[in-house]
C-alpha cells in the first residue's frame, strides 16, 4: 500500500526508531511499511494517523493499492 509515512516522519524530524517508539512498533515495521512491504494493521494505521494529526485516508493511498 502506498503511503506518506516516510515524508511525514521526516517532516517530524524522527528517525524510523523514533517514530517506532511513538506507535509501539519496532523500527522494522516502520520500515517495512516506508517501503510499501508491509501493510499495518488497522489499529497502527490508526495510530499513525492519530501521532501525524491526519486522517488514515490522508496517509494511505487505498486507490493505488491491489486488493489483498
Amino acid at each position: 500500500m502506498k503511503n506518506k509515512v516516510k515524508n511525514l516522519r521526516e517532516q517530524f524530524g524522527l528517525s524510523q526508531a523514533q517514530l517506532g517508539e511513538k506507535v509501539s512498533v519496532s523500527r522494522q515495521a516502520i520500515n517495512a511499511i516506508e517501503n510499501n512491504k508491509f501493510d499495518p494493521s488497522i489499529w497502527l494505521a490508526y495510530d499513525l494517523a492519530k501521532f501525524f494529526n491526519l486522517s488514515i485516508e490522508e496517509i494511505f493511498d487505498f486507490e493505488e493499492s491491489e486488493r489483498k
